[in-house]
């Protein structure tokens, strides 16, 4: 079986470096195209290189820009990528970014099967232009690979049982993969000064955040009335988008970091504040309490016994979230579904149904 891999952004590196391995374990022969959503070495190349993910055979170089224009340039190279390298049995897609929708439409229209990793998951909010891309994905899509019976049951609501399999969540495959070499290659130590418990993380690179006026500003003041410092990898998009937001002497900005950074990073804090989508699940399987800076989540199950709180960018809501402790105990690493083995299951099903 010969499949090509469509990734772009930095999230979609880490599931393929669960899955690839997988792939090729079970003999089957995979081409990764890097699109380019994400160019910046800090958020693209060192993930390849850190992660030991095979190097992309293509990249498409399409770089940022509007979502119209990054689609379309995204459609107009993936196409003519293949045409000159045809006979793929299938194309594999991630989650939910411009390069899943792009490659979705490019491989329906050339007749190429797609399977759609963490199909299903659902924010329930057209808005949010992940939503739309998921969405379309899923309808496009032969084998509809769920992350979740939660995924599952929304497939099966919008009329998409056939071919939906749940294999569990490849993140957690990567969590348990690397979660133990972040903590050997990369210790608290050599990354923060703060000890263990003492401090809080946080993530923000969402439009919604960074494109509406005052939701920054709200989400950087609420950060400055936490009583602990607040460790804040900042986001290429974010930096652009600062202009006159003040940034709490509390808030310690630094680079975007490399994916066993953040593990640790996240092991350590005593808080997570994010509007990432994996990084709530990280920090629900690594036993962190999590603040998600958006009204909604497509990760549901994070939010059993506040482990996981909706804050959006209100201020008060956010300090309110932060300062709250669980309620209840949060099911073990290992009980989510697929149990860290989703990458062997999507293999199989492929290699099943060829």
């Amino acid at each position: 079986m010969r499949i090509c891999t469509v990734v772009g952004a930095r999230p979609q590196f880490v599931k393929a470096a669960a899955v690839s391995p997988a792939l090729r374990a079970a003999g089957i022969e995979e081409i990764i195209v890097h699109t380019g959503q994400h160019y910046d070495a800090a958020l693209s190349q060192v993930f390849f290189d850190e992660l030991g993910i095979p190097p992309p055979y293509q990249n498409l170089t399409v770089g940022s820009g509007s979502h119209a224009r990054q689609t379309g340039l995204i459609m107009e190279r993936l196409e003519a990528f293949l045409n000159e390298e045809p006979d793929f049995d299938a194309v594999l897609l991630y989650g939910d970014t411009n390069s899943t929708l792009a490659g979705a439409l490019v491989a329906a229209k050339k007749w190429i099967p797609i399977a759609h990793v963490e199909a299903g998951i659902r924010s329930f909010n057209r808005t949010m232009p992940e939503e739309v891309n998921r969405v379309v994905a899923d309808c496009l899509s032969r084998w509809l690979l769920a992350p979740t019976q939660v995924a599952v049951d929304n497939l099966a609501a919008e009329g998409l049982e056939r071919g939906t399999t749940l294999v569990g969540d490849v993140m957690l495959d990567a969590t348990r993969m690397f979660a133990e070499r972040a903590q050997q290659q990369s210790p608290l130590r050599s990354v923060t000064a703060h000890a263990p418990d003492t401090y809080g993380l946080c993530t923000v690179h969402r439009p919604s955040n960074t494109d509406v006026p005052g939701c920054l500003e709200s989400i950087f003041s609420a950060l400055g009335q936490l009583p602990w410092p607040i460790v804040l990898p900042m986001h290429p998009r974010t930096r652009a988008r600062m202009g006159p937001v003040q940034v709490p002497g509390n808030v310690e900005i630094v680079a975007p970091v490399p994916y066993l950074t953040m593990l640790t990073l996240i092991s350590g804090a005593r808080c997570v504040l994010t509007d990432s989508g994996g990084l709530q699940k990280e920090a629900y399987w690594l036993g962190v309490p999590c603040v998600t800076l958006r009204i909604d989540t497509e990760w549901p199950q994070t939010l059993a016994h506040g482990w996981n709180r909706l804050a959006g960018a209100d201020r008060k809501a956010i300090v309110r979230a932060a300062l709250s402790a669980p309620s209840g105990a949060r099911r073990p690493l290992g009980e989510a579904p697929g149990g860290g083995t989703a990458s062997e299951s999507i293999a199989n099903v492929l290699l099943q149904s060829k």
